[in-house]
């Protein structure tokens, strides 16, 4: 188990409005992954809190984000303003970057969030080691797939046929290093008992083989 050497609330200024977030590390932090979520789910989403959690005890640091204000979230044009989402996750790559220092950065994207980590990942290729995505839409993004550079693990339930195969598609053009985790038996949210915890171990592999 590992200690949590800081746990704080945060506020990123972005654009016009201020995002929310969670900001954990681990006392020996290995590296740090943000999370950009997809919509309906944020910072306190107890999926998103168990994987950070399964993070943590492997020593990476979380910083579960808000992309959206909660009256954005409302909006299903932004919540699907792939462009808008990258630009805020970009905003806190560079409050991460400032206020964490001599980590290596990771991005962690579920649904439109794993479109927005992938957009971002090109505007931010030299500090992103590597990026998970669960049950993401990187076909949202299918224009700038081949210059994403870090290296990428899809993870998609085995019974969530449509976003299974748009994540085919997107892996074909990748050119990154790559890999496409199917997961047998799970549907889009992985509620399947053991189902999420599959998810939590795969990413933390995935993160910590890259941060070396």
């Amino acid at each position: 188990m590992s200690h949590t050497e800081r746990h704080e609330l945060i506020k990123i200024r972005t654009d016009s409005v201020q995002l929310d977030g969670i900001l954990d590390i681990p006392e020996k932090a290995k590296g740090i992954v943000l999370f950009a979520h997809g919509s309906g789910s944020g910072r306190f989403s107890p999926r998103n809190q168990y994987v950070a959690k399964v993070l943590q005890n492997s020593e990476i640091g979380t910083l579960l984000l808000d992309l959206l204000t909660p009256e954005e979230a409302e909006d299903r044009r932004k919540v699907f303003d792939i462009d808008l989402l990258s630009q805020r996750l970009l905003s806190a790559t560079e409050w991460t970057r400032k206020h964490v220092k001599n980590l290596r950065m990771g991005y962690f994207g579920a649904s439109t969030g794993a479109a927005a980590a992938l957009g971002a990942s090109v505007g931010a290729a030299a500090d992103i080691s590597a990026i998970v995505s669960r049950g993401g839409r990187p076909d949202l993004v299918i224009s700038i797939l081949e210059e994403v550079k870090a290296p990428t693990l899809l993870i998609v339930g085995g019974n969530d046929l449509d976003v299974l195969r748009l994540n085919k598609l997107a892996y074909d053009k990748l050119r990154c290093k790559k890999k496409l985790k199917i997961v047998p038996g799970a549907t889009h949210l992985f509620e399947e008992p053991g189902k999420l915890q599959e998810v939590a171990e795969l990413a933390t592999a995935w993160f910590v083989k890259h941060f070396k």
